[in-house]
């Protein structure tokens, strides 16, 4: 076995950060990784900066923030120019890098540091493409089966149980393929992979077995605060992003988004059981972590770009190798995102952290120990009623919308639902101007001159969905 450890990124899509039995969640049931969890260390205040797919997928390849990468919104047909990612760097160090699942990356077939990329994509942006997943599906069933992705629309509440063989989902395609991938794998050299499912984003197609295991089960109502009662008119949009839906349709999307978790943690412990059996694990740091979360109901809101809770705030599990000499079953509230993840990779690889990296490795924090950072700053360029700002340290979050200048503000330790706007609540009125104030300066430190003078925020504007840079030259591909 190489001596140098093996990684694994399991990134699923649209996980919420409460959906974990080991963050206490009441409903969703999730023994594999609850025993991961158990083995190795939890990050309980984990964000994204930009909670949609793209920027997201942008800061974690490249260890920086949304406004650095240049995606500060969903921004798509738009070549990914990163020439330094994590990828690139391991597999220059000599680790064999591998992909399975939804990358975002643009063009579809940019590899950006992986050498073997099976894809699932449901968007054909490029002439003639077809992704890995439903070429096979195809081959597999001659047309019988179609992926309910290519059926409605994928950013709906409607849940539709796949009826199918279980091994044809694409959750199931995307953990048998990485198993395949690993199981022939050069052994001389370590590996990384990233397995990437396309769900619990939906479509919310759990298979029915799944879904059978919650039909019925009584839930909790979503939370709802008061500052939120504008959102509450009936929803009539298929794929919505506020209103409100009958008791009958918004228990079934929320037992389908539970099922499908469900049904990703038994696919990602069949995984684990088989790195397991053939000694993988003995060598190999395991991360799970989502780009952002569903708010699912949450706050008369569904889907997600929003930094509400549901939204925002991401699980992100470790499961170091056997010989780490860590405490295990420990939990990590400092607030962490994506950015991180590439200095704590190649720190465990042994290589040099790049200078542009922004982001923190997060050894010292498994370690016990403080992170040089207090807080974080996120964003999302959506549009004129949802494009923000955000801050927070995952006890106290201040949002500001940048068009209408709106604010809220969350005390999440005595409230961490988000029940309650403290804005303009004179016993929190220092905190505010606290956050504001953190707000106003990195925004003005950054070049943000119409969001901030550096002292006070300035509203009726937002952001693109990406920097110009990124549009300087489109006519040369991502380096491969």
């Amino acid at each position: 076995m190489p001596e140098r450890p093996n990684i694994m990124l399991i990134f699923p899509d649209q996980w919420r950060g409460d959906c974990l039995g080991a963050m206490e969640h009441t409903v969703v049931d999730t023994p594999f990784l609850d025993d991961m969890a158990g083995k190795g260390v939890t990050f309980t205040n984990a964000y994204t900066q930009c909670p949609s797919c793209i920027a997201t997928r942008a800061s974690l390849a490249t260890g920086r923030t949304p406004n650095s990468t240049g995606f500060i919104g969903y921004a798509g047909r738009v070549p990914w120019p990163y020439e330094g990612t994590m990828m690139h760097r391991l597999r220059d160090a000599g680790y064999q890098t591998m992909c399975v699942g939804k990358t975002h990356f643009y063009p579809q077939r940019a590899h950006l540091g992986f050498e073997d990329l099976r894809l699932y994509s449901i968007q054909t942006l490029d002439p003639h493409f077809v992704s890995d997943y439903h070429a096979w599906l195809q081959r597999e069933t001659g047309g019988r089966v179609r992926d309910t992705a290519h059926e409605i629309t994928t950013n709906s509440w409607m849940a539709r149980p796949w009826e199918h063989e279980e091994y044809l989902h694409p959750n199931s395609w995307t953990i048998e393929t990485a198993v395949e991938l690993m199981g022939r794998r050069d052994p001389t050299r370590p590996f990384f992979i990233q397995v990437s499912p396309h769900r619990p984003h939906p479509p919310l197609d759990p298979p029915v077995e799944f879904f059978r295991q919650y039909e019925g089960r009584e839930l909790p109502d979503p939370p709802v605060g008061g500052w939120a009662e504008r959102y509450g008119h009936p929803l009539t949009e298929i794929d919505a992003k506020t209103g409100t839906l009958p008791q009958h349709a918004l228990d079934r999307t929320r037992w389908a988004y539970y099922a499908q978790i469900t049904h990703l943690d038994y696919q990602i412990g069949r995984m684990l059981h088989w790195m397991r059996g053939r000694g993988c694990l003995d060598n190999t740091w395991v991360i799970f972590m989502s780009d952002h979360g569903e708010l699912l109901g949450d706050h008369n809101h569904f889907r997600k770009v929003v930094p509400l809770e549901g939204s925002a705030h991401v699980p992100l599990v470790v499961l170091p190798p056997r010989g780490w000499a860590g405490q295990r079953g420990t939990i990590v509230d400092q607030p962490v995102a994506h950015m991180d993840i590439m200095p704590t990779l190649l720190e465990w690889a042994g290589l040099e952290i790049p200078e542009d990296v922004e982001g923190l490795s997060l050894n010292p924090a498994m370690a016990g120990e403080p992170l040089p950072r207090e807080w974080l700053q996120g964003e999302h360029a959506a549009g004129a009623d949802q494009a923000h700002q955000y801050v927070t340290d995952g006890r106290e979050k201040y949002i500001w919308f940048t068009v209408s200048g709106e604010e809220l503000f969350f005390d999440l330790t005595e409230d961490p639902q988000e029940l309650h706007d403290r804005s303009d609540d004179a016993a929190y009125a220092a905190r505010v101007e606290l956050w504001r104030g953190r707000l106003a300066r990195i925004l003005a430190e950054r070049g943000d001159g119409e969001l901030s003078d550096g002292e006070r925020l300035i509203a009726g504007t937002g952001l693109p969905s990406m920097r110009e840079w990124l549009l300087a030259d489109q006519s040369e591909a991502p380096v491969a």
